[in-house]
């Protein structure tokens, strides 16, 4: 998967975690697109140590793993800034 490629998948991931979190309205698209780009790289890592398979192109698949991986990380940068929102 090139550059543009990881953009999109990292934009979605990140606009839907946001969502699924509560922080849709403080990010914005390229904190989205950061989120869900490294968000992509924790799920993977998390889910390739499971046993699932990791991120293997632009599909459903790939967007899930990516959304979990963000998810996470929007919830672990909650934990330690200590907000509630």
């Amino acid at each position: 998967m090139g550059i543009i490629g990881w953009i999109v998948l990292g934009g979605l991931a990140g606009w839907i975690a946001s969502i699924i979190m509560g922080k849709n309205a403080q990010m914005g698209l390229f904190a989205n697109i950061i989120v869900g780009i490294v968000g992509a790289l924790i799920g993977g890592f998390l889910f390739n140590i499971i046993g699932g398979a990791d991120i293997t192109g632009f599909n459903l698949w790939s967007l899930f793993v990516a959304v979990v991986g963000s998810v996470i990380l929007l919830g672990i940068v909650r934990l330690f800034s200590g907000s509630k929102a």
